[in-house]
């Protein structure tokens, strides 16, 4: 793969045969990130899950104390009071029945995050092809499934990320941005931290964290010490 000249330049501060502590992993990450737009600090975390099996599964949410950086669209399937209530929450947009063709027919998908409440997900369910492969179908584990939509739409506005293992066993989520503060990234690594150490399924064997790294979107990986990680 042909790296730029930025990225080379950003990779020469950064020893490959080095596992940094989080501070000083996040201070690389900042320093690396040079792109004209402010990068997202993301985490990558190779787990020793299994994923094909239900009992190694992970997925939750977690809200960021410091928010991602990024204005998050929010749509809402209700109906009712519970469509006043999002509104008043502040989706970005809400409806029921009359989404549907519009998604599937039209391609809309000027969204990142979708909530329904749990009488809507017969019609959500219509929707599984398109919503599904992109990880925006509803669901209970991760609080977009139920009744207090005004709180859900509140949370996600608010900073809350969803995490999951993907098809290889990996984590993948941002915790801000390139422009935000040490002490911010680090207190947003520590809670999403927190929340996937109290979702470690207990069927795993072995180590559970396999390898940490902290990267921005155009920058070099950064990697920390899973040991120290876990503590």
């Amino acid at each position: 793969m042909k790296r730029g000249k930025k990225y080379k330049e950003a990779a020469k501060l950064i020893d490959r045969t080095v596992q940094y502590d989080v501070a000083e992993a996040i201070a690389l990450v900042k320093k690396a990130a040079t792109a004209k737009f402010d990068e997202t600090v993301e985490l990558h975390i190779r787990t020793g899950c299994d994923g094909r099996h239900a009992d190694q599964q992970i997925r939750g949410a977690v809200v960021l104390p410091n928010g991602t950086g990024k204005t998050v669209r929010v749509l809402v399937f209700a109906k009712g009071p519970k469509a006043d209530e999002a509104q008043a929450a502040g989706a970005d947009f809400v409806g029921a029945e009359e989404l549907v063709p519009k998604i599937q027919n039209e391609g809309w998908l000027d969204f990142d995050v979708v909530i329904a409440t749990p009488d809507m997900m017969g019609v959500v369910g219509r929707l599984g092809r398109v919503l599904g492969p992109k990880g925006l179908m509803p669901n209970p584990k991760t609080g977009t499934v139920t009744m207090d939509v005004a709180k859900a739409v509140q949370e996600v506005k608010a900073g809350k990320i969803e995490y999951r293992l993907d098809k290889t066993n990996i984590i993948h989520c941002p915790i801000g941005k390139a422009s935000f503060t040490e002490e911010k990234l680090q207190e947003n690594f520590d809670a999403l931290m927190a929340a996937i150490m109290k979702a470690k399924p207990s069927a795993v064997k072995g180590a559970f964290l396999r390898s940490v790294t902290l990267t921005s979107t155009m920058g070099p990986g950064v990697k920390l010490n899973p040991v120290k990680v876990a503590q």
